[in-house]
């Protein structure tokens, strides 16, 4: 293992205080327990955006963490869960008066503790919504989540209803901007090699030199399966095509309903994608892809698009959902109404991300 770092157990300790040192205007860092926050928090009258999850995943989530994204991020070691005291403490933090919403990507130890972190805040009297991020549709039911997993979408719901929170929207219109992005976004990723995690101190997974691995998770969960390496062309096809022939999804989520202080179970189904729609694009790299292979990659993505009617208006390219030094990358697409396109423009000014400022 060749890692920049000192003692594994400082590990994140010491990233957030990087990032706390080279940010001051941006965000600040609170230790024991960890989270990141707006360095102007509590905003009032906003509502407060609240996501997390392991570390190993730069800059999401701590990067966003800034105007017109999320007000607090909680960091769990990497590729681990954080604890509810993290999120109930950084809701406390952030919460002006007008709510907090809470991002949650579809892994089980996330969705078990931003619950209970949601009905410890609303014990405290903070208004509170939790919304799930289940975009991946490589598999169900994987190593770590009960359904499909939260991905790349993450990140744009981050950014679109980070822009409506700025814009003023109540904590009832943001939770539902959030579930519309949710099912409007669909994602899928790939490997060319696996990571190694500093606790292990070993590759999660084994991949020869001539094989990919189709439809991995962000924590190096195996995927649909393990092909002999393609091409470029290839291998943007096999998820782009999945991504846009995937069917209506239906499932049922749990969400808090503040008036009866208790989860409520909603059924929701996403919508296809069809010729005549617009799409915000994603392209990412797993950590260890260049920027300049991800653009051949997008390339392939726009060429498929246009030849199925669906008309790329946005797109975003490069590492913002990483599983530490993994190369390969994933694929996300957003059907893109007037709502979601004018909160995707609105300017932004976080570590991670920035436009309009």
């Amino acid at each position: 293992m060749k890692k920049l770092i000192n003692a594994v157990e400082d590990v994140v300790k010491e990233q957030l205080e990087g990032m706390a040192a080279a940010h001051p205007d941006l965000l600040k860092v609170h230790f024991e327990p960890n989270f990141v926050y707006r360095a102007d928090a509590p905003v009032q009258g906003k509502v407060a955006l609240v996501s997390g999850g392991g570390s190993g995943h730069e800059p999401m989530h701590g990067g966003f963490v800034g105007l017109g994204m999320l007000d607090g991020a909680c960091p769990g070691e990497v590729f681990t869960s954080p604890t509810p005291d993290q999120m109930y403490e950084c809701a406390r933090t952030v919460d002006g008066g007008a709510g907090v919403l809470f991002l949650v990507k579809n892994y089980t130890g996330d969705v078990l503790n931003f619950e209970t972190a949601a009905e410890l805040a609303h014990g405290d009297g903070i208004k509170v919504q939790s919304i799930l991020i289940d975009d991946d549709v490589a598999v169900k039911d994987s190593l770590y989540t009960a359904g499909r997993r939260g991905v790349g979408t993450t990140v744009l719901a981050e950014k679109i209803v980070g822009g409506a929170a700025e814009a003023g929207y109540t904590l009832q219109q943001c939770a539902d901007l959030c579930r519309k992005v949710n099912q409007y976004g669909r994602s899928m990723g790939m490997a060319l090699t696996s990571c190694t995690v500093p606790a292990a101190g070993r590759p999660t997974f084994e991949l020869g030199e001539n094989e990919m691995e189709i439809g991995i998770g962000i924590h190096g969960e195996p995927g649909q399966k393990r092909l002999p390496l393609a091409t470029a062309d290839e291998i943007t096809a096999m998820l782009t095509n999945e991504i846009l022939d995937d069917r209506p999804y239906t499932r049922t989520v749990r969400e808090w309903d503040n008036d009866k202080g208790e989860w409520v179970e909603k059924e929701l189904t996403d919508e296809p994608f069809q010729a005549g729609d617009r799409v915000i694009a994603f392209v990412n790299s797993m950590g260890g892809t260049p920027v300049s292979e991800l653009y051949a990659v997008y390339r392939k993505v726009k060429e498929i698009c246009d030849g199925k009617g669906v008309r790329i208006v946005r797109n975003l390219i490069g590492p913002y959902i990483t599983s530490l030094e993994m190369q390969g990358c994933s694929i996300t697409l957003l059907k893109a109404d007037d709502e979601i396109v004018r909160f995707w423009d609105a300017p932004v000014k976080t570590p991670g991300l920035r436009w309009g400022v």
